[in-house]
């Protein structure tokens, strides 16, 4: 739409300079006016400007205290992903929120153990640190990753403050449609980045379903043939994620366990697949 007022305001503007070409004043209103109305439908039309955000490390006064409405972590809480796989395998993923805390850049980070799940086999087991700032975004201060499959491999761990990594946001306080930022800041080991699409997506999971919802296009340069949209509920959190190229895995939350501990209530590793399927 714009374009087109674009080009009728100055054929309107033109029209009025060969008619009054005499009234130099009048001409020079008319300009004037055209200047302002393109400048308004600039301002309307224009996107979201990408996110640039400083660490602070003095921006972090109660850190554990992460309660952004799309990602809050409250110690005690077990969200429970079913999904499938590359191959068609079922999948399953469980996020513990825990008690445990971890010094990162002079900061306390919350530690978030997850474990991942191929047809009930127990494949890989993260802890990822996360910790909130004054302002109320969330920031991914690294993780340590252990491939089971692979002789316990710990490719793909990072730090903030070591070997150059830094740390990264996973949730703005204030997240607006066009915005982007870096989630992960690890040359060469993690560098995932997100973009807001939108925030008004209605979202229907085995858990429920969602308005408002929050949804950002994910890529990583190491992986540039994927592209991943990922789904966030308001006080929930992270409800979906799917790769719309370079695959079809999907992951939708299915079940939250209470908060309040770190007794989760799940069965042993090797029954915790078809547990979550009955």
């Amino acid at each position: 739409m714009f374009v087109p007022n674009f080009l009728l305001i100055m054929q309107f503007t033109f029209h009025l300079m060969q008619t009054r070409t005499k009234n130099k004043e009048f001409v020079f209103i008319a300009i004037s006016a055209t200047f302002v109305t393109l400048m308004i439908s600039s301002s309307i039309t224009l996107p979201a400007q990408s996110a640039t955000m400083e660490f602070n490390q003095t921006n972090f006064h109660n850190p554990l205290k992460i309660d952004n409405k799309y990602f809050p972590l409250e110690s005690g809480t077990t969200m429970i992903y079913n999904g499938t796989s590359e191959d068609g395998e079922p999948t399953r993923d469980v996020f513990v929120v825990t008690n445990d805390t971890k010094e990162i850049l002079g900061i306390s980070t919350r530690v978030i153990h997850d474990d991942a799940y191929v047809k009930g086999e127990h494949e890989e087991t993260t802890d990822d640190w996360f910790a909130q700032d004054d302002n109320g975004n969330v920031w991914y201060m690294g993780e340590y990753t252990t491939d089971l499959t692979k002789d316990d491999s710990h490719e793909g761990s990072w730090e903030a403050g070591k070997k150059g990594a830094k740390a990264g946001i996973i949730m703005e306080a204030q997240p607006k449609v066009g915005d982007k930022y870096d989630q992960e800041v690890a040359k060469d080991v993690a560098e995932d980045k997100a973009s807001i699409l939108s925030l008004n997506e209605e979202v229907c999971v085995p858990y429920g379903c969602f308005s408002n919802v929050l949804q950002t296009e994910d890529i990583n340069p190491l992986e540039p043939d994927i592209v991943e949209n990922k789904y966030y509920a308001q006080d929930i959190g992270y409800i979906k994620g799917e790769m719309v190229k370079g695959g079809s895995e999907v992951e939708t939350l299915v079940q939250i366990n209470g908060t309040g501990n770190n007794d989760t209530g799940l069965l042993p590793a090797n029954e915790t697949t078809t547990a979550a399927q009955e």
